[in-house]
């Protein structure tokens, strides 16, 4: 049985409502959707290191939101991500998403997140199943 897809604005990453939330706002242009973030010290997991959680989190959010703002509700089946360098505390981070394919049921997506040097931090794709 399928849950209702609400938004009460408590997302954690995007929900304006969730005080513990990151509050990013996305974008969308041409089909691809993007964000930026600044991580802060309570972001980190190593010593100014922001944890690798985070990040996919961040990844996981943006590939989402890449498939809601053209208007198909979708969760996430099934996510990788590739970390390739680290992101600092107070280092900002652009984040960049878009759907790579679809059909009835799944959509591929991919996003990047690069710093503004355009250094990847990290790369995911994910299936994400279709609520529409």
């Amino acid at each position: 049985m399928k849950h209702p897809l609400e938004d009460d604005q408590y997302c954690f990453v995007c929900g304006d409502n969730n005080p513990a939330g990151l509050h990013l706002r996305f974008f969308i242009h041409e089909g691809k959707v993007f964000t930026e973030f600044i991580p802060k010290k309570i972001h980190q997991g190593y010593k100014d290191i922001i944890h690798g959680g985070l990040i996919s989190t961040i990844l996981d959010e943006a590939m989402v939101k890449a498939a809601l703002m053209q208007g198909l509700p979708v969760v996430t089946a099934e996510m990788t991500v590739r970390f390739r360098n680290p992101l600092l505390v107070g280092e900002k981070a652009i984040v960049e998403a878009t759907m790579l394919r679809t059909n009835r049921k799944i959509i591929e997506a991919t996003a990047t997140i690069k710093k503004t040097d355009e250094t990847v931090i990290a790369e995911g794709t994910a299936k994400l199943l279709r609520q529409d």
